[in-house]
């Protein structure tokens, strides 16, 4: 087999291969046998029809075919491996000559991994948030806390906000109650938000017995987004009674004796979940970094496909939310224009922090184990909220299991280039990454082969998560 490279883009290639005839031997032997069993021929039994024979009655042409059609899928992987070309995508393959016993040679164009000059990494530098725990942060936890403890009590006054309401309400379209738009007797705290816009300004100053109409969009059904009038009628009102934070909660909700020590502990755990946030935030900072320090040519069928997926998934989040397209942009603050911008931005970057996360994986040698594939998929399984042996046999079934390596590797690379990164906070404060670990918990220091192990499991998590970029989010 010969074959040769033509570069028709950074991003795509052109393969030209030409097959002798005795290469194809074992496909045009494998072709004979398949036709001998599916054809009967007076004289012969079933399975062995001599080949002349399978020439005469069905046709050279149609045992070139199947061949043909056996031999291209292995002869073209191996004229990707010794260009040393990585596709994106199935090639456009065509049959530009066909000599019969003689040659074979045909052509394929395919998107590739365009080749790229990889800057360096060691060392980006990146600046984040403070990693700030306020007196409202604690506050607001604590509230969350104690509520979950409260009890409620009826009131005789118009409802306010954070009361909970008993109400009655039904939705009508030009005087006709809309078919399944009416409920009865149901509890609802006000501003709690979440159910119809409006709700909750009609509720409040609404006494027990009182009712109130105003105009709305329905955000479920057949009906999502039409205009609606909503009559909503109050019976009954309840106060929240939240206990007192002191020692004797403390010792109702937590292990600890007194509130003080309560509140430190909710202190510390708050300040570890925004180490965490602040990690992730320097994560996203010193990939784009890098994707500041480097062009990298992106095969447009890619970035589209990539587009109407991302696209496809943010509408079905919002179908499934009850919120239209419409109204999503209207409370963000959005254009159209400027959503299908941000969207494609985001896309684009996505795309080349693939393909840069792919080039240092290679650079640095990283590999992965049995293990750290089990661990990923038990992940993945707990993410989609899935049955890990489930889900594992579909991954293995559908052939998607390179696709969890290569995020293993992405996320691996990844954490590499942030435990070297320069990153501080708003501050000028360096921010601590490389023994952070998987709690927001940030370890003494140990011996250097261990540190790099727990650092890397700290920080692959987050990492993951652009490498998963592509195919969700972003």
């Amino acid at each position: 087999m010969k074959s040769a490279v033509e570069t028709l883009s950074p991003t795509r290639a052109k393969l030209t291969v030409e097959v002798p005839f005795e290469e194809l031997k074992p496909s045009l032997d494998a072709a004979y046998k398949a036709i001998a069993k599916q054809i009967n021929i007076p004289g012969f039994r079933r399975g062995k029809v001599p080949p002349m024979v399978i020439d005469r009655q069905v046709g050279r042409g149609a045992v070139l075919d199947q061949a043909i059609n056996d031999a291209l899928p292995k002869v073209y992987t191996e004229a990707l491996r010794e260009n040393e070309l990585e596709p994106l995508a199935q090639p456009d393959i065509e049959v530009t000559k066909l000599e019969d016993n003689d040659l074979l040679e045909f052509t394929a164009e395919v998107d590739v991994k365009p080749t790229i000059d990889l800057p360096a990494y060691e060392g980006l530098e990146a600046s984040v948030d403070d990693a700030v725990v306020s007196d409202e942060d604690v506050a607001e936890q604590k509230k969350a806390l104690q509520a979950r403890f409260g009890t409620l009590r009826d009131v005789e006054r118009p409802a306010a906000e954070d009361d909970f309401v008993t109400i009655d309400l039904v939705a009508k379209q030009d005087g006709e109650t809309v078919e399944g738009a009416e409920i009865s007797g149901t509890s609802y705290q006000v501003g709690r938000g979440g159910m119809i816009d409006g709700l909750d300004e009609a509720l409040v100053g609404l006494s027990a017995g009182e009712e109130k109409t105003f105009g709305s969009e329905l955000v479920g059904g057949d009906m999502t987004g039409q205009a609606v009038d909503v009559t909503v009628k109050v019976t009954g009102v309840q106060e929240q009674e939240l206990p007192e934070f002191d020692d004797e909660f403390a010792q109702l909700a937590s292990e600890f004796d007194t509130a003080e020590e309560f509140e430190a502990d909710i202190r510390t755990r708050l300040g570890n979940g925004k180490r965490l946030e602040q990690a992730a935030a320097a994560r996203d900072a010193v990939l784009e970094a890098l994707l500041d320090k480097v062009s990298v040519p992106l095969p447009e069928s890619l970035v589209t496909e990539e587009l109407a997926a991302r696209r496809q998934n943010i509408e079905q989040q919002l179908a499934m939310a009850g919120i239209t397209m419409e109204k999503y942009l209207e409370d963000e603050e959005m254009t159209v224009d400027e959503f299908e911008a941000d969207l494609d931005r985001r896309v684009r970057d996505a795309v080349a922090a693939q393909f840069l996360l792919d080039e240092i994986a290679k650079k640095e040698e990283i590999g992965i184990d049995q293990a750290e594939l089990s661990q990923h998929l038990i992940q993945r399984a707990q993410q989609s909220g899935q049955d890990p042996q489930s889900f594992a046999n579909h991954m293995f079934e559908h052939n998607h299991i390179p696709e969890l390596v290569q995020e293993i590797l992405r996320g691996k690379a990844l954490a590499i280039m942030v435990e070297s990164a320069v990153v501080t906070d708003e501050s000028g404060n360096p921010v601590e990454l490389k023994n952070l670990q998987a709690d927001g918990t940030i370890a003494e220091p140990v011996a250097e082969e261990a540190a790099e192990d727990e650092a890397a499991d700290a920080a692959e998590a987050p990492a993951e998560d652009a490498a998963e970029e592509t195919s969700e989010e972003a």
